[in-house]
């Protein structure tokens, strides 16, 4: 729907939670939405006639969210790995089951997945999308993504081959040459071994062709570390545009290269505590400097909506220093990571990763409308509103999600999304289910599910396109021996 067609819309009488450099928490304002953008912010505003206007005392006007990281094809397979290691979930899409993943699969998890992101508020998501392992594969992985009403950046990946293979084609040039104008944007999705020789630079050199950004996991542990860093860093590639997913098991040395060139991370605390990517590395973050975003890595073994990983993110940062406090003998009196501080890394911290801060990411006037309105009056936990930015992260839930607008247009209101065909996303997800039981046969599928403890625990190295031993694996499970 173009902007000019778009009826202007008015929260009134909220509590509203700007993200803005102060973050100024501004209680009892309106704000005004015209053209897409946000107009005006203020008590008792005069709107244009035939404003829509919606009822904000009680709730919270915030920014859209933004997660930096989200494997949507895997939500097809939501649930499934509840159970799993960082191993097993390697194991079971890379080594295994992943290649078995049909087109109109990856079209039925991002469809889903795109869903669910707007019913929880987030307004921009970063499909980290490793299961492109053809075009058509990333033909329906765009189509769906463009069906919804959200920003979508696709981070074109492929887990069941190199880097260097599958960027070097003529055919995934011209991929971003027809798509080019389909989604918010596109990133290259990749990671490097730690090979000496440097793989991965081909791939690296097709990004900068292309001019996208790249993403990449590092610090995770038993599969990309420090020497991942140090060769993108040595060998040019380090930008300020480039993300890190997770960097939990790093060195000071690889944080500074990251801090050195204005680099970000995106931290998937869930993830990172259930699955064992690393300790999440919010204090070594804060400590040098780094920038932060939030994600939610994979729905087959994390929630789906950013309000778990704030709650998670600011559990894990302080548990951790008051662990470091108490092994020193001492006690934390003070906290030193606040809850304003996780709101603006799930909001402003996801725009300034994506290069998208002048427009997206706080509540201020002359920027894009993608906001959320937290409200529901038939929750008891949604009374008294006293801390708004402790209230979203505590509190706060995806039901709690009354209405959202992306660009001005209202894509979800009275706690329902506006003429979206759950329905539809639920068949094609069922189908692909029933596609993979099939596949796996019904023992397999099973146990896939619930994993038996193995006799041994060296598993294969999922990075199967190489076989570069790093000595940095520390004799970790998923190292090839």
């Amino acid at each position: 729907m173009p902007a000019n067609d778009l009826r202007p819309t008015v929260f009134r009488a909220g509590t509203v939670l700007t993200m803005d450099s102060r973050r100024t928490v501004l209680e009892g304002h309106d704000v005004l939405v015209v053209d897409g953008r946000i107009a005006a912010i203020g008590v008792d505003l005069v709107v244009p006639g035939g404003t829509d206007e919606i009822d904000a005392r009680g709730g919270v006007v915030m920014p859209g969210m933004i997660d930096t990281h989200r494997h949507m094809w895997q939500t097809t397979t939501r649930g499934y790995g509840a159970d799993w290691t960082l191993t097993q979930y390697f194991v079971w899409y890379y080594l295994n089951w992943g290649k078995k993943f049909r087109p109109e699969d990856i079209h039925a998890g991002n469809l889903l997945g795109a869903l669910e992101a707007l019913d929880a508020g987030v307004t921009t998501c970063v499909d980290w999308s490793h299961g492109l392992q053809t075009i058509d594969h990333a033909d329906a992985a765009v189509d769906a993504l463009a069906s919804v009403p959200g920003k979508f950046v696709l981070a074109y990946g492929n887990i069941q081959d190199a880097p260097a293979n599958w960027t070097g084609t003529s055919e995934f040039r011209e991929f971003f040459d027809r798509r080019s104008g389909d989604l918010e944007g596109f990133q290259i999705a990749l990671d490097v071994t730690g090979d000496p020789s440097f793989p991965e630079q081909p791939a690296f050199e097709v990004a900068r062709e292309l001019d996208l950004a790249v993403t990449t996991h590092a610090g995770v542990w038993g599969a990309t570390g420090d020497d991942a860093v140090r060769l993108i860093h040595e060998h040019g590639y380090a930008e300020a545009r480039t993300v890190y997913v997770h960097a939990s098991t790093l060195s000071a040395d690889s944080y500074a290269r990251i801090a050195a060139t204005g680099g970000s991370v995106s931290v998937s605390t869930e993830s990172e505590q259930s699955a064992g990517q690393g300790y999440p590395a919010m204090t070594a973050l804060r400590a040098h400097g780094i920038p932060v975003s939030l994600s939610l890595d994979s729905c087959v073994l994390c929630s789906g909506d950013l309000f778990s990983a704030m709650r998670t993110t600011l559990g894990a940062a302080r548990a951790h220093e008051h662990q470091e406090a108490h092994a020193r003998g001492e006690t934390v009196t003070h906290t030193s990571l606040h809850a304003e501080q996780v709101v603006e890394w799930a909001t402003r911290g996801g725009a300034r990763a994506l290069g998208r801060e002048g427009e997206i990411g706080s509540v201020e006037a002359g920027k894009k409308a993608d906001l959320v309105l937290v409200r529901n009056d038939d929750s008891p936990a949604m009374t008294p509103l006293l801390n708004p930015h402790g209230h979203v992260v505590l509190h706060a839930q995806r039901a709690d999600v009354d209405t959202v607008l992306v660009d001005g247009q209202i894509v979800k209101r009275d706690h329902r999304l506006v003429g979206a065909d759950l329905a539809g996303a639920r068949r094609a997800v069922e189908a692909t289910v029933d596609h993979l039981r099939a596949e796996l046969g019904e023992q397999a599928w099973r146990e896939g599910m619930n994993p038996e403890i193995p006799d041994t625990k060296v598993l294969d190295n999922p990075y199967t396109y190489t076989d570069y031993r790093s000595a940095a694996t520390h004799g970790d499970p998923v190292a090839k021996r």
